[in-house]
């Protein structure tokens, strides 16, 4: 009869950037689990606090199912003697999958060639009491950590020490031991309101609810819910908003197991500081959220989330005042000492931060930014000097104090410190925008000037960091060349930027050459690394098929708003009806002609078969109705126009020897097929397509 299952690990503090994978990692690898033991089971929950990893499974078979797989042993010839006896090998075979050598059968096999030796290894269930326990260690041990630790004398690792297991199975103990703990049905509640033992009986919801008796919420979206209804009850008593802020929602939702929000205030004289600096110091360091008014201008509030219920609030919400007041007192010390010199002054001390040994420092790399962002003035349509002026200024704020404590804000405190010693808006607003966007997802820059010095700024560190031997290598990207990359690449497809890829990576090779020499080996490096990285960008966030994106790739890259035009009309041509023929008929002009269409047009007067004839003249008329969609990159449209050439080219290919005996025909033959694939080549190399 079916049971219920309640497996839970109880460790010291786990960090909350850890806690949010660890349960999509527990929930998805569990069911894989259960099917692999073949057990059957009802719904799977996985649920996490700080102090616990939780996973509660409803209607867990009383057995595994029966195996009966059809399993394929070594060739016949090798199974048995020219008399027909078992050998040694056969005798092998039965014996591992416990059959009788009478039960061993011979068949081909798909795939292989040749006859084998099959039989039916049948299996019969264990009870699931006894499959369990190493069900649930594997599952544990094999959960992936960023950092994981050793403790006391124990060899096995695992994010923070275990103190408790419960492991039970419709109420009865299972015999699991982990990390020198065995498992009994003794949880624990809140470390400082219920600390004492609670016995687990064997029902899932009755220990939910016993825990969240013991002041545990045990599932992070009810810890979110109760944050967000004590965030919406301080807005009311203050008359202010909570600044939104989903992120963080988040990490305070795994910093506890009882959240419990309490309201502070701070004087209103350190607001004369930038708001981002005011909620940098709340945020990143104490995880505050900030308040606003209806204008979205901070106000001199704060809310902190405890992990506590207390007799006292005002001793923590003091406690916690006086911490941010000397948070805010540093930067506005800071913000003050900052101004007493120019940005501009502050770009001389560049000279002195080595950005990469064999790339110099941090005022070469500003050189060899502003080198590159007047290259892309004229063709962007950009003042040379504003962009130079920009690119000169861009890392001044890193050698900052302001930006020394506070490293979240590079750029932020660039632009308000450009703004405060009078450069133009524009500059300004470049000096912060250079650095989006920061991630997937963020923001683009919305200056034309920002989103250049950013181009100009990410191609130096990829050309120079492949030309030094920095290029990453498996997960290790120590200069996040990959996440520069995709910078450069979101730029230019969001902002439709026809600028080659090719002539930016030539570019930067060449601002480096005070540095050191860039080989034409390296830029084809660098180029495919941006290949691999578009390629992945198209696949992922275009829900482009891989083989449409191979093939529009394969057709050329460097212009990336183009390509992707080209991968979604090849895609788009994918959804047709008649795909599958069409793609047929495109793939079979380019592979015949092998990637290298001829230059030499046809010579009419040659055609022999009346398939050539007819297809030369559709061509003809199809090839000028194409070439008009081409020219404006109307992509798709060009594509359904060029798919009118299928009923031709099909009987072309009936009628006609392409490569006949006669050298003259056959020339004349792959001259005219040459034609037509290098109008489709113009789009995509139909022979990447899975068809």
């Amino acid at each position: 009869m079916p049971a219920d299952l309640i497996f839970e690990l109880g460790t010291e503090e786990i960090p909350a950037a850890y806690l949010t994978s660890a349960i999509e990692e527990l929930a998805s690898r569990a069911p894989e689990r259960f099917r692999a033991a073949r057990i059957d089971v009802g719904h799977i929950r996985a649920l996490a606090t700080p102090r616990r990893l939780s996973l509660l499974v409803t209607g867990v078979a009383d057995a595994q199912d029966d195996l009966s797989e059809r399993v394929v042993g070594p060739p016949a010839r090798v199974a048995f003697d020219a008399a027909g006896e078992p050998t040694k090998a056969a005798k092998g075979f039965a014996s591992r999958n416990g059959v009788a050598l009478g039960d061993l059968s011979v068949s081909e096999v798909e795939g292989k060639q040749g006859e084998y030796v099959v039989c039916t290894r049948r299996e019969a269930g264990l009870p699931a009491r006894d499959v369990l326990p190493d069900l649930l260690a594997g599952l544990v041990r094999e959960l992936p950590w960023p950092k994981s630790m050793r403790w006391g004398e124990l060899e096995d690792s695992f994010v923070r020490p275990v103190h408790w297991i419960v492991a039970l199975l419709g109420g009865e103990i299972l015999p699991v031991e982990l990390f020198g703990v065995r498992a009994g049905r003794e949880t624990r509640g809140h470390r400082f309101l219920a600390p004492d033992p609670i016995a687990v009986r064997g029902d899932p919801d009755r220990y939910v609810d016993a825990l969240r008796d013991a002041f545990v919420v045990l599932d992070p979206e009810a810890r979110r819910t109760m944050i967000v209804a004590d965030l919406a009850r301080i807005e009311q008593e203050e008359g202010a908003r909570v600044r939104p802020d989903d992120a963080l929602l988040s990490e305070v939702a795994s910093l506890v197991e009882y959240p419990v929000a309490i309201c502070g205030r701070f004087d209103d004289s350190y607001l004369e500081v930038p708001p981002e600096v005011v909620v940098s110091a709340m945020r990143a360091h104490q995880r505050y959220f900030a308040m606003e008014d209806e204008a979205g201008r901070l106000v001199s509030r704060f809310v902190t989330v405890a992990g506590t219920v207390t007799r006292t609030p005002d001793t923590v919400r003091h406690g916690n005042e006086r911490v941010l007041a000397a948070r805010l007192a540093d930067a506005r010390f800071f913000f003050r000492e900052d101004q007493k010199k120019s940005l501009e002054a502050w770009s001389r001390e560049l000279g002195g931060v080595v950005f990469q040994t064999k790339l110099g420092t941090l005022a070469d790399k500003s050189a060899r930014v502003g080198m590159l962002v007047r290259a892309l003035a004229e063709p962007l349509e950009l003042d040379p000097e504003r962009a130079a002026r920009a690119a000169q200024l861009c890392k001044a704020d890193l050698v900052t104090h302001m930006v020394g404590e506070f490293p979240d804000l590079q750029g932020v405190m660039g632009r308000h410190y450009a703004r405060l010693g009078g450069e133009p808006d524009d500059v300004a607003a470049a000096i912060e925008e250079h650095y989006l966007p920061r991630g997937a997802g963020d923001r683009l820059p919305e200056s034309a000037l920002g989103a250049a010095v950013g181009l100009a700024d990410r191609l130096d560190t990829l050309v120079g960091c492949f030309a030094a031997g920095l290029s990453p290598s498996g997960s290790a990207d120590p200069y996040g060349l990959r996440r520069a990359a995709l910078g450069v690449l979101s730029i230019l497809m969001r902002l439709e930027w026809s600028l080659s890829l090719r002539d930016l990576v030539g570019r930067a090779a060449k601002a480096l050459e005070g540095q050191l020499s860039v080989p034409a080996e390296i830029e084809g490096e660098a180029l495919s690394f941006f290949q691999t990285r578009l390629r992945g960008v198209l696949v992922e966030n275009a829900e482009i098929p891989a083989d449409c994106a191979d093939a529009a790739l394969a057709a050329g890259f460097f212009h990336v708003p183009d390509a992707r035009a080209r991968a979604l009309a090849v895609a788009r041509l994918r959804q047709r009806e008649d795909f599958e023929p069409l793609g047929l008929a495109f793939k079979r002009v380019a592979n015949i002609l092998k990637g290298e269409p001829a230059t030499d047009d046809p010579d009419p007067a040659r055609f022999v078969e009346p398939g050539e004839s007819l297809l030369w003249d559709a061509f003809l008329d199809i090839e000028k109705r194409a070439l008009a969609h081409l020219e404006g990159s109307d992509y798709q449209s060009a594509l359904a126009v060029l798919a009118e050439l299928k009923s031709p080219v099909d009987r072309f290919f009936d009628e006609v020897l392409v490569m006949a005996g006669d050298e003259a025909l056959r020339k004349n033959r792959l001259a005219l097929l040459g034609r037509i694939g290098g109008t489709f080549t113009r789009i995509a190399d139909f022979r990447q397509l899975a068809v």
